[in-house]
């Protein structure tokens, strides 16, 4: 099976294997994380770098949120990988394939920026309004507006200086609104602003998936009638129809997202539509 593979696939399946392999093992014997180098940022956020609109499709997240090895993401990717593009660097060559399979990804985060940069800038400036007039009144209209959920911040001061325990956004707000003029709280609620605006600045964009959506609807367009049989649920569909179903699904998710979904869904459809840009012009112009 895998004497079938071609070039290009088999050194994509091999850099995005190693690059997980690697930062699994520097964050366990050095406790540091690449993804937070490698990653794509917000574009305004400081540890914005131009090269990760590359970099960041070969990272994949490799700790689940409840603690351990995760491989799930980088297994999907892969195996989507595996299945769907050796058929099109056949059909397209190698070059060909890996300009493809590159301007999904690029489009993808572009995509992704663009999407970042619409949701993140109002709260930079709800904070940025914020701190230029730190008064009660002033932060209960940043959490009104920019903290949707009722949660815990908390921040061991690492480059600020001063620890924030585990606080209450909301019991914050109303304890500081009581009392005005203690300082404390003041103080409190500036870093706390502070938090809510770099979570959101500073997560950082991973994963091959915007250039994978792009290799699915590729192998759809060109084998429309190939037949697919799924694992889940175990039944037999047409390639076209399985994009179809990819398309509308992360369509209806990105209206239907959770405020804690982490997936970046307009980063899947970017990577589809780039796809379909490049396929048109190839089949028009080449």
């Amino acid at each position: 099976m895998f004497g079938r593979l071609t070039p290009v696939v088999k050194n994509l399946l091999l850099i995005n294997i190693l690059i997980f392999i690697l930062a699994n093992v520097i964050n366990s014997y050095f406790g540091a994380d690449i993804n937070n180098f490698l990653g794509l940022y917000y574009v305004r956020s400081e540890n914005f770098e131009p090269f990760q609109f590359v970099t960041y499709m070969f990272t994949h997240a490799y700790a689940d949120p409840r603690g351990g090895f995760y491989l799930w993401h980088l297994f999907g990717n892969m195996l989507a990988l595996f299945i769907f593009g050796p058929n099109l660097e056949r059909t397209w060559g190698a070059k060909n394939f890996l300009i493809y399979y590159m301007v999904c990804g690029l489009g993808a985060g572009l995509i992704q920026t663009g999407v970042m940069y619409a949701e993140v800038r109002p709260i930079e400036e709800g904070y940025n309004e914020f701190i230029s007039q730190p008064t009660p009144e002033n932060f209960d209209y940043f959490v009104q507006e920019h903290v949707t959920l009722d949660y815990y911040v908390q921040d061991m001061g690492n480059g600020y200086g001063r620890k924030i325990d585990r606080v209450n956004i909301f019991d914050l707000k109303n304890e500081w609104s009581e009392n005005p003029n203690n300082l404390e709280l003041r103080k409190t609620a500036i870093d706390v602003a502070r938090i809510v605006y770099e979570r959101y600045a500073n997560i950082p964009t991973v994963g091959a998936s915007g250039a994978i959506f792009g290799i699915l609807l590729a192998f759809g367009m060109l084998f429309p009638n190939v037949v697919l049989m799924l694992l889940f649920p175990p039944i037999p569909i047409k390639a076209k129809y399985f994009v179809m179903f990819y398309g509308a699904y992360e369509l209806y998710s990105v209206f239907q997202a959770a405020p804690n979904d982490n997936v970046a869904h307009f980063a899947h459809l970017g990577g589809m539509l780039f796809g379909f840009i490049m396929i048109k012009y190839w089949n028009r112009y080449v």
